[in-house]
């Protein structure tokens, strides 16, 4: 259970509470100027433990540069082809705003106004974002966060059910046989080009092709590896 003491300052009594968080960790909050506040503080403390709600004041100040940075690192599933655009959005557009921002002074209506703003541009020469840029560093944000809620560091994510920009779906455009094969001559790589018109591989997979792939006499490509250029 919390204990309450009081201490002299040169402004008059205070009181301080000390307490035991979830993990057992000795601590303590002070300032309080009435004995009903600490004892109102708490009581506080002490429903927060039994709900299984209780946030560490000391976790809820880190950053999102900190915890930013923490969750990159965690991110060694994805391919070095994904894992840029996502470096690039937390660089570009999530660490220069939240960065400097701890966890609990996050709120849901500055989520969205960041959202609005990249989607719509801000009127200070920042022009609109598209939606998948958009979609994206609002993903990380949201992700990191997710994380700190994981840890107990915020009881929920401010950034969920924000309002996000839709993804408009572009007419696709098909080459016919003739512009095809007119592009395949004016082409350095004229067989190359034929193989992505018309075998369905990716380009990692076309240019990590070799000799020992091709069987000329089942007339199949054996894709085995994917050769993905970055930088």
């Amino acid at each position: 259970m919390a204990t309450i003491e009081s201490y002299a300052t040169a402004g008059g009594k205070r009181y301080r509470v000390r307490y035991r968080t979830p993990a057992r960790k000795q601590t303590d909050k002070r300032g309080f100027k009435t004995k009903r506040d600490a004892e109102a503080f708490a009581a506080t403390v002490e429903v927060s433990k039994l709900r299984g709600e209780y946030i560490d004041a000391t976790a809820a100040r880190l950053t999102i540069a900190e915890l930013g940075a923490e969750w990159l690192t965690r991110q060694t599933h994805l391919k070095p082809s994904s894992y840029r655009p996502v470096e690039s959005a937390w660089r570009l557009h999530v660490e220069p705003l939240w960065g400097v921002q701890a966890v609990a002074d996050i709120r849901k209506t500055a989520v969205q106004q960041w959202v609005s703003e990249l989607t719509t541009g801000d009127g200070k020469g920042r022009k609109p974002k598209s939606a998948t840029v958009v979609i994206r560093a609002y993903g990380i944000l949201a992700s990191i966060l997710d994380s700190a809620v994981d840890d107990r560091r915020i009881l929920s994510n401010p950034s969920r059910g924000v309002n996000l920009p839709r993804k408009t779906k572009k007419p696709h455009v098909y080459l016919t046989h003739e512009q095809v094969h007119a592009l395949a001559m004016t082409s350095k790589y004229p067989t190359l080009v034929l193989v992505l018109a018309y075998c369905g591989l990716r380009w990692g997979e076309a240019v990590g092709l070799r000799v020992k792939d091709l069987d000329m006499l089942r007339r199949r490509i054996n894709v085995t590896e994917n050769a993905v250029e970055v930088g």
